[in-house]
C-alpha cells in the first residue's frame, strides 16, 4: 500500500475503520485516474475484470451490506442471473458515473456507521446457503468485510492497471497527490 493511514484520535475505532476503508476505496480510484472511458473499460487478461467494472461491483456490494445492516432491502438485486452485470459497465453507464455514484455510497456508509451506538450491535445476515441459520454479525464485522473486500479489488485494480499501460500505483499517488496540489494552488 503505497499510501499512509493517519491515526485516529485516541479511541475513535470507528474513525480508524473508515480511514482503512477510504484508503482502500482510493486504491480503486487511482486505478482509474487520467483513463479513458474506453481504457477503463477492457479486460487486459485472462479475467473477464475490468477496472470500470471492479469500481461498480465494490460500490454496489459496498451499498448492499449498509442496507442489509440497515435491514433495507438492495436497491440494486442481483442473483445468480445478473450477479455478472455487477462486474461491467451497461449501456448509459460510464466510469464517472460509477465513480460519481460510488462517492454517494461511501457517504451514506458513514453517516451510517457513525450513527449507530455501537459497533458491537449486530444486524441479521441474509439467508444464503454460506451463512449460517440465523447468523448475526456486528457493525465492527461489516466495517471490515468492507475493507476486506475492497482491498481485495484494489489488487486487482493494481494488476490490471500495470497490465493497461505500465502504470503502478506508486506513480498514481504521485500523479494524485500532484493535481492535488496543483488545484490548491489555483
Amino acid at each position: 500500500m503505497p499510501t499512509h493511514v493517519l491515526a485516529e484520535a485516541h479511541g475513535d475505532e470507528t474513525g480508524a475503520l473508515l480511514a482503512f476503508l477510504e484508503a482502500q476505496r482510493g486504491g480503486l480510484r487511482r486505478a482509474v485516474l487520467g483513463l479513458t472511458d474506453a481504457q477503463a473499460a477492457e479486460r487486459p487478461s485472462a479475467s473477464e475484470l475490468s477496472l470500470a467494472g471492479l469500481v461498480k461491483h465494490v460500490a454496489e456490494t459496498e451499498q448492499g451490506w449498509v442496507e442489509t445492516a440497515q435491514g433495507l432491502p438492495h436497491s440494486i438485486e442481483r442473483d445468480q442471473s445478473t450477479w455478472h452485470l455487477s462486474f461491467r459497465l451497461e449501456d448509459g453507464e460510464t466510469p464517472a458515473g460509477v465513480l460519481e455514484f460510488w462517492e454517494g455510497v461511501a457517504q451514506r456508509t458513514e453517516k451510517f456507521i457513525r450513527s449507530v451506538p455501537s459497533l458491537n450491535d449486530t444486524f441479521a445476515l441474509p439467508e444464503a446457503p454460506w451463512f449460517p441459520p440465523n447468523a448475526r454479525q456486528s457493525m465492527r464485522w461489516l466495517m471490515l468485510h468492507l475493507i476486506e473486500e475492497t482491498a481485495r479489488h484494489a489488487g486487482h485494480a493494481d494488476v490490471i492497471r500495470e497490465s493497461l499501460d505500465g502504470r503502478t500505483a506508486f506513480e498514481l499517488v504521485d500523479e494524485e497527490r500532484a493535481g492535488r496540489e496543483r488545484t490548491a494552488g489555483e
